[in-house]
């Protein structure tokens, strides 16, 4: 399974503005966190997990997020395949990341805020892996 962007969109009225995403089902959701960047330089990777899977939106800002599909967590491919991404807080898109994919997340403006819903609980699988994040070439 690739990853997906499943759109979200806006209504504005007299009382304000109104973020909906309508395609997104939340039912397989159990955790959920915030991502805040130090500054737009940094960047959180490559982190990801076999089993889990997760889905981003950003809340405040911008993100450049990565993906990559890991071919062997034990020694992956140095040459795989990066899916590119930019969420923007302007709609509520959320970014479905399959089990299988490692990400790199940078925030593209000052404070920026991205949630990441997760379908395991803290703790209830060991599945996290980590690698370099100058180790693929991307």
């Amino acid at each position: 399974m690739e990853p997906k962007l499943i759109t979200g969109n806006c209504h504005s009225d007299q009382r304000g503005t109104l973020l909906y995403n309508n395609d997104f089902d939340a039912s397989l959701v159990k955790r959920i966190y915030i991502i805040e960047n130090k500054d737009i330089q940094i960047i959180r990777g490559w982190q990801g997990h076999q089993i889990e899977q997760r889905w981003f939106s950003a809340i405040l800002g911008s993100f450049k997020v990565q993906l990559i599909q890991i071919d062997n967590w034990e020694n992956p491919t140095k040459e795989l395949q990066v899916y590119t991404f930019i969420i923007h807080a302007e709609m509520l898109n959320v970014l479905h990341v399959p089990k299988g994919y490692i990400s790199s997340i940078q925030s593209l403006e000052s404070d920026s805020k991205l949630l990441v819903m997760a379908d395991y609980l803290l703790g209830e699988i060991k599945d996290e892996y980590r690698f370099d994040i100058d180790y693929f070439k991307t």
